[in-house]
């Protein structure tokens, strides 16, 4: 029997309260090294909420949410940003004005040395410090194989483009653990297996391919995925979790979740 994986970030008994509606009841979770951890259930289910509680957008009534050993529950995204927890969103959130380059270096700054007044100045190491940064930059987007759109504006680009550009500004932040909320959404077939790809390879690392971009060189250390397309579910995750109506309803590999009468009953429906 091989030994349990160690929890990178612990989610303890969280609740959350929306006036009278109850979006999380008692809810816990261990998101561990090495694992793609998938998170489903119908909608309204709890699934972004419990995201949006893990880098900070919610803040719990109930429950505490730990990372690396470290209390967590409440602190400011930003702060999360800088502790390893990137994410990417249901709906996408870029800056819509902005080339695809500008919107992925957007997240550089949060790693970045340099104060305003000596990115006013824009001398010495600060140049220096931004050229290494860009460098990163382009190296996420030869990865996502986005090179004919870097300076394109992001507005005027596909949906499915626009969700590789958030994509590649959570890789911009180098985190250990990386949230993605829905990554292929409204996709054709083509589209999800390249973001499948994509995930696979952000995983597992690149070895000697990228060697500035640790995320990408070494791989992210745990994956939370919330996806309805179950194909992609069992071919990719390690473990799956399954919410229901708020509430924890079963977890396991996805051969477990596949024969749960639970889950069967409330999400994934007798196979015809």
């Amino acid at each position: 029997m091989t030994a349990e994986k160690r929890a990178r970030l612990q989610i303890d008994q969280l609740s959350l309260n929306f006036g009278g509606v109850r979006a999380l009841s008692d809810v816990s979770v261990d998101i561990r090294d090495n694992e793609i951890l998938a998170i489903i259930g119908p909608n309204g289910a709890g699934k972004t909420a419990l995201l949006n509680c893990i880098n900070g957008f919610y803040k719990p009534q109930k429950g505490e949410i730990y990372f690396d050993g470290h209390k967590i529950t409440r602190m400011r995204p930003d702060k999360l940003a800088k502790l390893g927890i990137a994410r990417t969103f249901q709906n996408i959130e870029l800056y819509a004005g902005l080339s695809t380059q500008d919107n992925i270096m957007a997240a550089r700054h949060v790693l970045m040395r340099q104060n305003f007044a000596m990115g006013a100045v824009f001398f010495g190491w600060a140049i220096r410090e931004e050229s290494e940064h860009r460098a990163t930059v382009e190296e996420i987007i030869d990865f996502l194989e986005i090179a004919p759109i870097r300076k394109k504006v992001v507005g005027v680009l596909p949906y499915g483009l626009r969700k590789r550009v958030e994509l590649g500004r959570a890789l911009a932040l180098e985190p250990q653990v990386l949230l993605l909320d829905e990554p292929m959404a409204g996709m054709n077939l083509e589209e999800k297996e390249d973001i499948a790809r994509f995930i696979i390879d952000i995983y597992e690392g690149q070895g000697a391919t990228y060697p500035d971009t640790p995320v990408l060189r070494d791989g992210i250390r745990s994956v939370v995925l919330v996806e309805h397309d179950m194909g992609v579910v069992m071919d990719i995750a390690d473990r799956i979790v399954v919410l229901d109506f708020g509430r924890k309803i079963a977890e396991g590999t996805p051969a477990e979740i596949k024969t749960n009468p639970q889950v069967i009953s409330a999400y994934l429906g007798k196979e015809q």
